[in-house]
């Protein structure tokens, strides 16, 4: 074996010398680590689709603003800036929810200080930026692609416009897939006015490309509480056009309407609410003798049910506290409240992660149900000393209590992933002995006086719209849902609906399924005539009774 050359000799001794450096830096870290270890037309639809009240209405008074009722806040009279920055950047500083375009922290100036106009010259609307409109069309075009089924429902019942004279004021989350069901309710016929049921969940590209079609849209995301309101009365309060439908998401805009225009309701045909919170708040109105229009009840109809709240929650879950704290789930301690089906989503997400999961629950069937799907089921005060995640789901109030925030160990992190930001006592950490710190868009670090520091995501407020986003084809069947349900109320003939509170009928649940099953090019067996004798059902449906659980 010949000898090596000089510079070869020189070359080894650099590698031994890197190898020893090596082992040395190996040994220090080891040392540190071991020191710390201790097919159908419309005209069927309407027969087809007669809904049940759920109840008699009973009469009686109730006081549903400032008590327990917690309808909501009207503006206060501090100004369009009332909420601190020192506590808030977000009204100011945020990114709109997923992929937006627009950081509203490159013009400080408020929406309604500004003076806008769409291309075809009109100024009847108040987004963040109409310049963003082209962004939001591609976003728009992109929920298409995963709509189908809305899609579908719209050329199908374009030709007949079945909504062709309704005026339809609207407040939900806008959203890329909600503009695609507003711009299906036009294409059917209607007019409308839209505004933001959240502060934070408006994607602000998408608000603009919406106004700049002609829809008269008043939201951007990081409104304050004044702003909120100011939003809704320019959608219900402007000169020459008065709404004959709502489509409500919270209740807030029904509320409104009543408290601010109860002449309005004199022409008002229906309401579709589609939430827990604005459910609650019509049944109190029924149960009152106070509604006096009849409404529809999507929240409990199965589509929005099984789909949006329990599917559509598994997901975006873990997308919002991804987004918003990187946080690993394994090992972790996390306690859900309330186990209904925005819960059992969450919950079967966490679990699959490797997360230590407990559950708080009111109702001993939905406990039964956690028990026996492998959580353990507790009092909040009994862990709230050592979890590392709470989550709200409830749709109640003061679920989390400031005595129970003071009792949670450094670097714990809270959030809401029901309707209202009411489950969260976050009105009791604006206190001076308490520092807010704003880490992110939609995080905040809220530090004790000892240091110790606990985060809040998106201010108590609902987590994956505010933070993240949500299933576009989810969102397709709750959208399919809601415009089949205003047509229905739209189109029904006088005295089908009396001033009641209704379920939608277990066919158009069906029918807004079959619609959807395209996507998973699924088939459906068809019963034999003995079968559907035997069964004693209608070949075509419905196939379950409407006191079906499913």
């Amino acid at each position: 074996m010949s000898e090596p050359t000089g510079e070869t000799k020189l070359e080894m001794k650099q590698a031994s010398k890197e190898a020893k450096e090596s082992e040395n830096v190996a040994e220090k870290y080891s040392a540190m680590t071991v020191s710390k270890n201790s097919e159908m037309n419309m005209g069927e639809l309407s027969s087809a689709f007669s809904a049940v009240p759920t109840h008699k209405p009973v009469k009686k008074q109730i006081q549903f603003v400032e008590d327990k009722q917690e309808f909501s806040r009207f503006p206060t009279k501090t100004g369009r800036r009332s909420l601190s920055r020192s506590i808030s950047q977000s009204s100011t500083d945020s990114y709109s929810s997923a992929a937006s375009y627009t950081d509203s922290s490159d013009d400080e100036t408020s929406p309604r200080d500004k003076t806008q106009v769409n291309s075809k010259g009109s100024s009847d609307f108040c987004v963040k930026n109409i310049k963003q409109a082209e962004f939001g069309r591609r976003e728009i075009e992109i929920a298409e692609q995963d709509m189908s089924a809305l899609i579908s429902l719209r050329k199908r019942a374009q030709s007949e416009k079945p909504l062709a004279g309704a005026k339809i004021v609207g407040c939900t989350h806008i959203t890329a897939q909600t503009a695609v069901l507003i711009e299906t309710l036009v294409a059917l016929g209607a007019q409308c006015r839209w505004t933001a049921c959240n502060i934070y969940s408006t994607q602000n590209e998408v608000a603009a490309a919406l106004s700049e079609t002609g829809v008269a849209v008043f939201a951007w995301k990081g409104e304050s509480e004044d702003d909120f309101w100011w939003c809704i009365d320019r959608c219900v309060n402007t000169e020459g056009w008065q709404p004959n439908m709502i489509l409500d998401d919270g209740g807030d805009l029904t509320h409104w309407v009543y408290k601010k225009y109860p002449n309005v309701f004199k022409k008002i045909r229906g309401i579709v609410e589609e939430s827990v919170t604005g459910v609650h708040r019509l049944y109190q109105l029924s149960k009152a003798g106070k509604l006096c229009v009849p409404a529809m009840n999507v929240n409990d109809s199965v589509t929005k049910q099984k789909f949006d709240n329990l599917y559509c929650c598994r997901e975006s879950i873990l997308d919002g506290l991804k987004r918003t704290t990187d946080v690993m789930f394994g090992g972790k301690q996390v306690v859900v409240c309330g186990y209904g089906e925005v819960g059992k989503g969450c919950c079967a997400a966490l679990k699959a992660l490797g997360a230590i999961v407990y559950v708080t629950e009111i109702d001993p069937i939905c406990a039964l149900q956690a028990c026996m799907d492998g959580f353990r089921v507790v009092k909040l005060n009994e862990v709230i000393r050592q979890v590392d995640v709470i989550i709200t789901c409830t749709g109640n109030k003061n679920v989390v209590t400031r005595d129970q925030l003071d009792r949670m160990k450094n670097g714990s992190i809270v959030c809401n992933m029901g309707h209202s930001n009411t489950e969260i006592d976050v009105a009791s950490l604006r206190t001076p002995e308490l520092t807010w710190e704003r880490v992110r868009s939609q995080v905040d670090h809220v530090i004790w006086p000892d240091g110790k520091r606990v985060i809040l995501l998106a201010e108590g407020r609902l987590l994956n719209l505010s933070c993240s986003t949500v299933p576009t084809f989810v969102l397709s069947i709750t959208a399919t849902t809601q415009a089949l349900a205003l047509i229905e109320l739209y189109n029904a003939p006088e005295g089908r609906y009396k001033q009641d509170v209704y379920l939608l009928p277990k066919k158009m649940d069906e029918y807004v399924a079959s619609l959807h099953l395209a996507t998973f090019d699924a088939h459906l067996t068809e019963l034999s005539d003995e079968q559907a004798k035997y069964l004693g059902l209608n070949k075509n449906g419905p196939f379950k009774p409407n006191y079906y659980r499913y």
